[in-house]
C-alpha cells in the first residue's frame, strides 16, 4: 500500500525536525508556516512548499498540526481560507500540538460533522531532542482505527505511542505530563538557591543526587543548567510550560479535581514571565530566589 501523501503546518522548534524524520521515513511531505523564512531549511531537505493552507491541504491525505497553542490551532483550522475550508472527507487531522482537551474535542466534533475530516490528537514529550532522534513519546486520543491508521505516520517520530481514549484523551495525558515537569521545574529552582545560599556547590547536585528518587528527565536537564547559570540557546520557553499549566488548572475546574500544586507553580512562572521571562528557559525561575545584587 502506497504511503499518505502528508501536509506539516508549523514549522518551528519541534515540527523542523519532525518533518526531517518524516522526509527521511520516505513520506511525501508539503509544508506550510505562518513566517515563511523558517520553512527554507526543511524544503532544501526535500519538503514540498506550499503556496497557502488551501494547496496544502489539496495535496495531502494526512494533515499534521504543530502549533504554539490552541487559540493558533483554531485559527490555522478554521479561520478563513483555513484547512476546514478545503478539506475534505477521508482525510485525517493529527494535532501534535499541547491543546486544551475541552477545545480539541470542540474541534473533532465539528470537522467530523462539518468536513467527514477524522481528527486524532497527538501531543508529544521529549522536546527537541526527542524529536531529532525520533524517540518522542505520543500520547493520542482517538478513535481506535484512526489511531491504527496513523501508526506509520508517527511510527518516524516516536519511541513509543500510546491509545489514551478518545479525542481529547491525548491532550489531558500531556497535561498530566506538564503538571509533573511544571512542579518539579519550580521545587528544582528552590533547590539549586538553597543550596548556593548554604555554602554547598550547586554544580554537583545533579552528580550527587543522580541515580536516587530525587533524580527525573527535568532534574538532569534543569539543574546544571541553573547551577552554572547556563540560560543560552533554550531548548524550550517558559511561557510554553505555563500555557500547559493554565490548561491542567482550567482541566481540573471543569472536573472537580484540585491541582493546587500545579496552581502554585502556574503563578510562581507567571510572576516570572512578567519581568519579562516568558521567552526564556524556565531554568531562569532559579533567578527568582538568588539574591540581588546591592542585596
Amino acid at each position: 500500500m502506497s504511503q499518505p501523501r502528508l501536509g506539516f503546518i508549523g514549522i518551528g522548534l519541534m515540527g523542523d525536525p519532525m518533518t526531517r524524520r518524516l522526509l527521511a521515513a520516505g513520506f511525501a511531505v508539503s509544508v506550510w508556516n505562518r513566517s515563511p523564512d523558517k520553512i527554507v531549511g526543511v524544503a532544501s531537505a526535500g519538503a514540498r512548499v506550499a503556496g497557502s493552507l488551501g494547496e496544502l491541504v489539496e495535496h495531502s491525505d494526512v494533515i499534521l498540526l504543530c502549533l504554539a497553542n490552541t487559540a493558533v490551532v483554531e485559527a490555522v483550522v478554521f479561520g478563513e481560507a483555513g484547512v476546514a475550508a478545503h478539506a475534505r472527507p477521508g482525510q485525517r487531522l493529527i494535532d501534535l500540538s499541547s491543546s486544551d482537551p475541552a477545545a480539541t474535542r470542540h474541534f473533532a466534533a465539528r470537522m467530523k460533522a462539518d468536513r467527514g475530516v477524522d481528527w486524532v490528537d497527538a501531543p508529544v514529550s521529549g522536546g527537541v531532542a526527542g524529536a531529532e532522534a525520533g524517540e518522542l513519546a505520543i500520547m493520542c486520543g482517538g478513535a481506535a482505527e484512526d489511531i491504527e491508521a496513523v501508526r506509520p505516520v508517527l511510527a518516524p517520530l516516536a519511541a513509543r505511542v500510546t491509545h489514551m481514549g478518545p479525542v481529547g484523551s491525548g491532550q489531558v495525558t500531556k497535561v498530566c505530563n506538564q503538571m509533573i515537569v511544571g512542579c518539579q521545574a519550580a521545587v528544582i529552582a528552590e533547590t539549586i538557591a538553597m543550596a548556593e545560599a548554604s555554602g554547598v556547590d550547586a554544580t554537583r547536585l545533579d552528580e550527587a543526587l543522580g541515580g536516587g528518587f530525587a533524580d527525573s528527565k527535568p532534574f538532569r536537564i534543569l539543574a546544571p543548567r541553573m547551577a552554572a547559570r547556563d540560560f543560552t540557546a533554550p531548548p524550550w520557553h517558559l511561557r510554553t510550560l505555563l500555557k500547559d499549566l493554565d490548561m491542567a488548572v482550567a482541566q481540573s475546574g471543569r472536573v472537580t479535581s484540585a491541582t493546587p500544586m500545579s496552581a502554585l507553580a502556574a503563578q510562581l512562572m507567571r510572576g516570572h514571565a512578567a519581568r519579562g521571562n516568558g521567552e526564556a528557559d524556565p531554568a531562569t525561575l532559579v533567578e527568582a530566589y538568588r539574591p540581588r545584587e546591592g542585596d
